[in-house]
């Protein structure tokens, strides 16, 4: 299957030294399937609310993966039909990602907030790639103390969307040297060709604007603290 920018940028982003994978809001499951295809170590998990979406990919997944190992074993893949706050992590050793993607940045923030909070004890890498509410979510991946280890700014049928992958460390496993995150972004900003500056400037574009109607209309000292946040990114070109 051929997966869209969006989703291969998502795929590109997860190497290899995972245990288990789960794929979050997965809805068709075709990021998941993509991983499969693969052949990756990691289990993969698709994670789903749908009942009747879940048991359709069930099935999917069922004829079309287990015919193509060579042993039967379905310990490459699970469903859940779950809630993203629910995920029995404890109940899988190693180490883990969780991909949530496609869904509103202050939901995102109440799904990480709600696991970093129940499952204390565990090293969890986070891949995010919210709509809206970016500045808000990446507060609160501050508040989290999360590590960053890469971000990425994708644009896909004329829409862009952040790719924050993320750390949370045990407290004792904290690096004095692992990068924090910024409320506004900063690999973000640096580019590597001019396609990459001309996106850059676009979404830099897009969020000013949308700021500067926002505090237009409620000329509040919050709104206007974000606002000069993005007025001070300075877009680089890197050569």
């Amino acid at each position: 299957m051929k997966l869209g920018k969006r989703l291969t940028q998502i795929e590109s982003m997860i190497t290899s030294d995972y245990d288990h994978i789960w794929d979050c809001c997965c809805d068709h499951g075709f990021l998941g399937m993509s991983l499969l295809n693969q052949q990756l170590s990691a289990k993969v998990h698709f994670v789903d609310i749908v009942p009747e979406l879940m048991l359709e990919l069930d099935n999917k997944l069922s004829s079309y993966f287990d015919n193509n190992v060579s042993d039967g074993d379905r310990s490459a893949w699970q469903t859940h039909c779950i809630d993203i706050k629910n995920l029995p992590l404890e109940s899988y050793s190693g180490k883990q990602l969780i991909i949530i993607a496609g869904v509103g940045g202050t939901q995102t923030s109440e799904f990480i907030s709600e696991l970093c909070e129940k499952y204390p004890q565990l090293e969890i890498d986070f891949l995010l790639c919210p709509v809206r509410k970016l500045y808000e979510l990446r507060q609160q991946l501050i508040t989290l103390k999360l590590e960053l280890k890469s971000e990425i700014l994708v644009e896909e049928n004329k829409q862009f969307y952040e790719l924050i992958l993320v750390s949370k460390p045990l407290a004792t496993n904290r690096n004095a040297q692992a990068k924090t995150v910024s409320t506004t972004g900063d690999q973000l900003w640096h580019c590597h060709n001019l396609i990459e500056l001309k996106q850059a400037q676009s979404y830099l574009n897009n969020n000013l604007k949308h700021y500067q109607k926002m505090h237009q209309g409620v000329n509040s000292p919050e709104i206007g603290s974000i606002l000069k946040a993005y007025q001070n990114i300075d877009i680089q070109l890197i050569e």
